[in-house]
């Protein structure tokens, strides 16, 4: 039996020559001006188009970071309040959660509303909060971000510890009296009348969430239950634990350790319309920037189409020459994938790149502009965060690739439904 005949070098599916063929369809000439523009436009919409997804998920994704540890850094992610009587034995039942595996740590706290002047009369709502001074340093955000001031001695004196940004609004530094004003104050026979006392501001923090450095006020927890008539009761525990993701499983364990009916509630109840209007932000983004790699890719059909149009002489020699309908269809896929490929990767980079720099490039712009972009006011925190995630990366990267393949098919297959004949016709 005779050998079968040997493959000519470089025929097989992607061979050398297919590669050839399709980077020369590529590069321009003179008369091939406009099918060379449509690439380019595909080229940079493919390109802006993935840059433009990565950066939007990234600064999304660093902007629910932020916000999640900047609320989980204040508040206890765990809530443990009383359902029958007031909690009096905060102490004992603080101290039994305590010994709770999985708990960092448990704070009791009295919060209340109450309006915040300064010495020239300007005011502002407050957050009052009641904390010991120990429990106080627990807080690393608080503890670990006093502008000015201290800490040290919060149980002992009558001080208290405000955000900086009331403190510029209201035009107080460090030393000078903060005045609380309560609504529910002294009773006397002509009613209840607001109950109000100054305060030395012993430190000043910065949290970096615009929201809480312009509203709370910690003060020492014996002074807060004189000044909201709470003598000897908190309102609440606030549990901090090792995994918030984890609260859950912690519940039972913790309402067997309070030893008394309680109501225990989590961070995630607490902001739960919050956090899932930031989830559908997201989804909806990502499903609308998703159309501009989409209009990108269109464009890489029509350029093929023309392309397939104009090389209509060139298709009939390649099919009298030997070329199979699957080789001329690898080479326009080829040609087609190239732009969408190139497109991609030089996204990925560019997006990476402003991910990188994205609070400088924001500075920049706000100079430009005259203007503050990303308003800490209305928008929380004080810089431009981001964050890439490894997983939307990639999954944009392969999105961007399959519609870019996608896009590539109905030209290539119409090139190679030409006959040599037909294709002709073309030219």
């Amino acid at each position: 039996m005779a050998k079968a005949a040997a493959k000519p070098a470089g025929a097989g599916p992607f061979s050398v020559f297919e590669r050839m063929v399709a980077w020369r369809y590529l590069r321009s000439r003179r008369k091939e001006t406009v099918i060379s523009v449509i690439a380019s436009i595909s080229f940079v919409g493919i390109m802006l188009g993935v840059a433009t997804l990565i950066i939007v998920m990234a600064v999304m994704n660093g902007f629910r970071a932020e916000l999640l540890n900047r609320i989980l850094g204040i508040n206890g992610h765990l809530i443990v309040q009383p359902m029958d009587t007031p909690l009096d034995d905060y102490e004992a039942v603080a101290g039994r959660i305590n010994g709770v595996r999985g708990v960092k740590y448990a704070i009791p706290l009295i919060d209340g509303q109450a309006l915040a002047q300064g010495e020239v009369g300007a005011g502002t709502g407050a957050l009052v909060r009641g904390v010991r001074g120990e429990d106080l340093g627990r807080i690393p955000l608080v503890a670990n971000n006093i502008k000015q001031g201290s800490l040290v001695g919060f149980d002992t004196g009558e001080g208290v510890a405000i955000g900086s940004r009331m403190a510029d609004n209201l035009g107080l530094v460090l030393g000078d009296t903060v005045t609380l004003i309560a609504p529910e104050g002294e009773i006397t026979p002509m009613g209840t009348t607001p109950r109000m006392k100054g305060y030395p501001i012993t430190a000043i923090f910065e949290v970096g969430m615009s929201e809480y450095d312009s509203s709370i006020v910690y003060m020492p927890l014996s002074e807060a239950q004189l000044f909201f008539n709470m003598e000897n009761r908190v309102q609440t525990i606030e549990i901090f634990v090792d995994n918030p993701d984890a609260v859950d499983a912690l519940k039972p364990a913790v309402e067997e350790a309070a030893q008394r009916p309680v109501f225990v509630s989590d961070w995630r109840q607490r902001n739960q319309t919050f956090f899932s209007a930031l989830q559908v932000e997201r989804n909806v983004m990502f499903m609308i920037l998703t159309l501009i790699v989409l209009v990108a890719a269109l464009n890489i059909i029509s350029g093929l189409v023309m392309l397939v149009k104009d090389k209509g002489r060139d298709i009939a020699i390649l099919r009298t020459m030997g070329a199979t309908r699957g080789a001329v269809m690898r080479i326009f896929m080829m040609t087609g994938a190239a732009i969408g490929v190139t497109g991609t990767i030089a996204g990925v980079v560019l997006g990476i790149v402003v991910c990188l720099n994205v609070e400088s490039i924001r500075q920049f712009f706000s100079w430009i502009s005259g203007t503050v972009l990303f308003n800490p006011e209305l928008y929380f925190l004080s810089k431009l965060p981001a964050k890439m995630d490894m997983g939307e990366t990639i999954s944009v990267v392969a999105m961007a690739l399959v519609l870019s393949f996608l896009a590539t098919l109905f030209p290539a297959w119409r090139a190679a439904k030409l006959d040599p004949v037909e294709a002709l016709r073309y030219e």
